[in-house]
C-alpha cells in the first residue's frame, strides 16, 4: 500500500465539498476518478499533492514515494528549445555524463590516473544504472508520442501554444517516471494518434496512477479501478469503466423503481386518507388520522440524485430528407499553405458519420465549406434534398449572454409549455432555479449544453456537430449519446472522445492530407481495420518485392527454356523438311501429306514460342 484515505472531508465557504472519501491504492494500481463537474475530483488531488489541507479525517502517504501532478500552469524558460526542455528532468544525469566526458579528457594528461579511474568507474556504473544511456532515446519517443515533429524540436518554447506547453508539461512528468502519477485531464489538447500513444504508454507504466478524466474511452484502457465521487461521497469499483457503466446503469434504474414504487404506496395512502376525511364522519375521520400516523411512520425513499434513465428525449425532424444527404466531390483548400485535396466521400439519409482526422487537417474548416461559410479552391459539395442542417458550433457564437437559460429556450421555441422547457433543461442537468442563470455567467461547458438544447430542438434533419462533447461531464455525455442514438435523421461530427464515437458512429471518415478513407463501422471497426490496412500496406510492399524478385526469376528460368524449345523445334522441323525428300516418303502421297501437316503444327508452335519469347524481352 502506497496511500490511504479516510473519511476525506473538504469545504470551501461552508459548502461541502467532500463528505467522506475513503480508498486505498496499491504499488501498481491505476485509479481513475470520476464524476460531475464540481464533483471535488481535482480538489482530491490537491489534497492528495498538499496543495490544500483536507478538513477532518486522515490521508496517509509513503513519505519515500516520489509524486508526479501534471498541472495546468507551468514555469517554463522560453528561451529554451523544445527539446532543451525535455532534457530538463535529466539534469543530474546530464551533469553525470558531462563529468564523463571531462575525466575521459583526464586520462591521458593527468598523474593521479588511480583516482580518475575509481571516480570515472563510480559515475559510469551510476549512469548506466540510471538508464543514463536511453535518455535521449526516451526524450525522442516522448516528443513523438506528444506529436512534436523533428523540425520542431529546435524550435525556442515562446513559440508554442497554450495547449503545446501543457503537453510538454506531460512529456517533462512522464520522464520523471514518479512512484505515483497523477493525471488531471491529460488528454486534453491531444489528437487521437496522441492519446492513443499516451493509452499505450500508461497500460505499461509499471508504477502507481491516479487519473481524472472525461474520456470514458481512455479510462477505460489505462484503469483497473473505479472510484465515482457522487455527493461527496466515494464509491470504488474493482473493474473497468466499461462494467462500471452496466453495473451504474443497474443501479440507478433499480433506485429509481424503489423510489416510483414507494411514491406509489404513499399515493395510495394519502388518496385514502383524503377520502376518509370527506366523509366527515367521526369513524372515518379516526381511521383516517390513525393512516397518517402509519403515513409518518413510514419509510420514505428519497428521489434519487443521479439522472433517471427514465428521461428521454425525442427529437423528431420536421420533415425527412431524401435518400442522398450530402456528396462531396474532389475537394481541396488553402489559405497560406494547403490543407487538403482530392477529398470525396458521400452521406446517406440515416448515417451517422465521424470525421476524424490529426487536429489541424481541416476537419472544422470542411464543416464550414459543407455550410458554405467558406469556398473551396476546387471541387463541389452538393445538399440533396429537403436538408435541413442544424449546426453545434465550438465557439458558442448562438447565444445571447444576457440571457437566463429558460429565456434562451423559450424566446427560440415560444410554443413550448414552462414544464416541457423545464423537462428539457433538466434532462441537461438544468434543475430547479438552474434554469434561471444568465448565460454569460455559465461555464464553457453549461453553454455547450444549453446550444445542445436548442440543437436537438430546432427540428433539422442533418446534424452537423463540431465537438459536441468539449466540457461535458460524464453524465451529460450520456444523456446526450441517448438523444443522438434515437435521432431518426443524419449526423455529421467531429468527435475526439472514443467512447462517444463508437456509441454513436456508424461509420467513419479519416480526412488526411491527400483524400478520405471510410470505415463502415464505430471507432472499434476503424481502429481495428485502419491497423489491418497499415499492416496489409507493410505487406503489400513486402509482397510485391517478393513476387517482383519472384516474377524476375522466374521470366529468366521462362526465357532459357523457351531457348531451348525454339531450338529443338527448329532443329525438329529441319530434319522433317529433309524427309520430304526420302524416296520412301515420295513415292506415297498419303506418308508425304501427313509429313507436311507435321511440319505445318511445328511451324506453328514454332511461331507461338518466338512471340512469347519476345513478349518476356519487352
Amino acid at each position: 500500500m502506497i496511500l490511504s484515505a479516510s473519511s476525506l472531508t473538504k469545504s470551501y465557504f461552508a459548502q461541502d465539498v467532500l463528505k467522506d472519501v475513503t480508498f486505498q491504492l496499491d504499488e501498481h494500481d491505476k485509479l481513475a476518478i470520476i464524476g460531475v463537474n464540481g464533483a471535488g475530483k481535482s480538489t482530491l488531488l490537491h489534497l492528495i499533492t498538499g496543495e490544500e489541507d483536507y478538513d477532518s479525517g486522515s490521508l496517509s502517504i509513503n513519505k519515500s514515494m516520489k509524486i508526479g501532478y501534471l498541472s495546468q500552469e507551468h514555469a517554463f524558460d522560453l528561451d529554451k528549445s523544445i527539446y532543451e526542455t525535455l532534457e530538463e528532468p535529466f539534469e543530474g544525469l546530464m551533469k553525470i555524463e558531462k563529468r564523463l566526458r571531462e575525466l575521459e579528457n583526464l586520462m591521458g594528461t593527468s598523474s593521479d590516473l588511480d583516482q580518475i579511474m575509481r571516480e570515472y568507474d563510480s559515475l559510469s556504473a551510476k549512469f548506466d544504472h540510471e538508464n543514463g544511456y536511453e535518455m535521449q532515446s526516451q526524450i525522442k519517443g516522448i516528443l513523438n508520442g506528444l506529436g512534436f515533429s523533428e523540425d520542431m524540436w529546435s524550435q525556442p518554447m515562446r513559440i508554442l501554444s497554450g495547449g503545446q506547453k501543457t503537453r510538454i508539461g506531460l512529456g517533462q512528468l512522464l520522464l520523471t517516471k514518479p512512484d505515483l502519477l497523477l493525471l488531471d485531464e491529460p488528454t486534453n489538447h491531444l489528437d487521437l494518434s496522441s492519446i492513443e500513444w499516451l493509452e499505450n504508454y500508461l497500460k505499461n507504466y509499471p508504477k502507481a496512477l491516479i487519473v481524472v478524466s472525461h474520456d470514458r474511452y481512455f479510462v477505460d484502457q489505462v484503469s483497473n479501478t473505479i472510484m465515482e465521487i457522487e455527493n461527496g461521497r466515494s464509491t470504488i469499483y474493482k473493474c473497468k469503466y466499461s462494467e462500471y457503466a452496466q453495473i451504474k446503469k443497474h443501479n440507478r434504474d433499480v433506485d429509481l423503481k424503489h423510489y416510483l414504487d414507494n411514491q406509489k404506496v404513499i399515493k395510495k395512502m394519502q388518496d385514502s386518507i383524503d377520502l376518509l376525511k370527506s366523509f366527515g364522519r367521526e369513524k372515518q375521520v379516526k381511521r383516517a388520522e390513525s393512516k397518517e400516523k402509519a403515513l409518518a411512520k413510514m419509510e420514505k425513499i428519497e428521489r434519487p440524485e443521479s439522472l433517471p434513465r427514465s428521461i428521454r428525449l425525442s427529437f423528431d425532424p420536421e420533415v425527412e430528407s431524401g435518400f442522398d444527404v450530402l456528396k462531396v466531390k474532389d475537394l481541396a483548400m488553402a489559405f497560406d499553405h494547403p490543407l487538403f485535396d482530392h477529398v470525396s466521400f458521400e452521406i446517406k439519409r440515416g448515417e451517422k458519420a465521424a470525421l476524424l482526422g490529426p487536429n489541424g487537417i481541416g476537419k472544422t474548416t470542411l464543416f464550414h465549406i459543407i455550410l458554405h461559410d467558406l469556398s473551396p479552391t476546387h471541387g463541389k459539395v452538393k445538399l440533396g434534398v429537403k436538408v435541413m442542417i442544424g449546426y453545434y458550433d465550438q465557439e458558442q457564437t448562438s447565444l445571447n449572454m444576457n440571457k437566463s437559460i429558460f429565456d434562451e429556450i423559450s424566446d427560440t421555441y415560444p410554443t413550448m409549455t414552462n414544464t416541457e422547457i423545464r423537462n428539457v433543461c433538466a434532462t441537461f442537468l438544468f434543475r430547479g432555479d438552474d434554469v434561471f442563470k444568465t448565460i454569460g455567467d455559465l461555464s464553457g461547458g453549461e453553454k455547450g449544453r444549453v446550444i445542445l438544447i436548442k440543437l436537438l430542438l430546432n427540428k433539422a434533419n442533418f446534424l452537423i456537430l463540431d465537438e459536441p462533447t468539449n466540457h461535458l461531464d460524464i453524465q451529460s455525455e450520456e444523456v446526450l449519446e441517448d438523444a443522438l442514438s434515437d435521432f431518426p435523421g443524419t449526423i455529421l461530427f467531429i468527435s475526439h472522445d472514443r467512447y462517444f464515437i463508437n456509441k454513436i458512429a456508424t461509420k467513419v471518415i479519416e480526412l488526411t492530407p491527400h483524400g478520405t478513407k471510410t470505415y463502415e463501422g464505430d471507432y472499434d471497426y476503424y481502429l481495428t481495420h485502419r491497423i489491418d490496412k497499415q499492416e496489409e500496406s507493410k505487406e503489400k510492399a513486402v509482397t510485391q518485392v517478393k513476387i517482383q524478385n519472384t516474377i524476375d526469376k522466374k521470366t529468366k528460368n521462362r526465357i532459357k527454356k523457351l531457348e531451348e524449345e525454339i531450338s529443338q523445334m527448329e532443329e525438329t522441323i529441319t530434319n522433317k523438311e529433309a524427309s520430304l525428300n526420302d524416296e520412301e516418303i515420295l513415292n506415297d502421297y498419303e506418308k508425304y501429306n501427313a509429313l507436311n501437316d507435321e511440319i505445318a503444327a511445328d511451324n506453328e508452335k514454332l511461331e507461338a514460342l518466338m512471340e512469347e519469347w519476345e513478349a518476356l524481352q519487352e
